[in-house]
């Protein structure tokens, strides 16, 4: 494989560059925000996430175009920035649960039921578990891509994917399989 040669600004190879950037952004842009979508359940979020995403890969552009495969290490970096805004409103949401736990006052009203969907079921997952379910059935990406999108092996994304359809099947009763097969996914 070529070593890429980094480009000077004003070259031809910064204009090819800057092309080939465009073109990935042009058929990604819409898979990487649709993918932090679903992983983060934030549709204000997924536009942002993915944004970030391609400037990171805009960033190391010559590495990301060597790579043998661009949009798997572009999943991944999104699965990454999701992860890590996961783990900042997981910290906000104790900081908030904190500070209202020491003014709560115990009403015996019950508590409105909510409609559970696939969305929200997918959001009572595990990140890894999660992104597994997603790459494979929302995607239709194969075991051997949702590994290399993760950077986990195949094994791994196997059993991950079963005990989250397991744990799907759980919280929606027969109805996940059909959903997450049926490509009922909202974005």
């Amino acid at each position: 494989m070529p070593r890429p040669v980094p480009a000077r600004r004003g070259t031809a190879a910064d204009s090819d560059a800057a092309a080939e950037f465009h073109d990935f952004f042009e058929r990604h842009y819409a898979e990487l925000a649709r993918l932090a979508h679903l992983l983060t359940g934030e549709a204000d979020a997924a536009d942002d996430l993915a944004a970030d995403a391609l400037l990171a890969l805009w960033h190391r552009w010559d590495r990301v175009r060597a790579a043998e495969h661009p949009a798997a290490y572009a999943r991944g970096v999104v699965a990454n920035l999701a992860r890590s805004r996961i783990r900042s409103a997981v910290r906000e949401r104790r900081r908030i649960a904190l500070f209202w736990s020491q003014h709560a006052t115990h009403t015996d009203d019950p508590d409105i039921p909510s409609v559970v969907d696939v969305q929200g079921a997918l959001r009572t997952l595990p990140f890894r578990k999660r992104a597994c379910v997603v790459l494979r059935h929302a995607f239709d990406l194969s075991e051997r891509d949702t590994a290399l999108s993760l950077g986990i092996s195949v094994g791994t994304v196997k059993s991950q994917t079963s005990k989250a359809m397991a744990q799907l099947e759980r919280l929606l009763g027969g109805r996940a399989a059909t959903h997450l097969m049926g490509k009922t996914w909202t974005s």
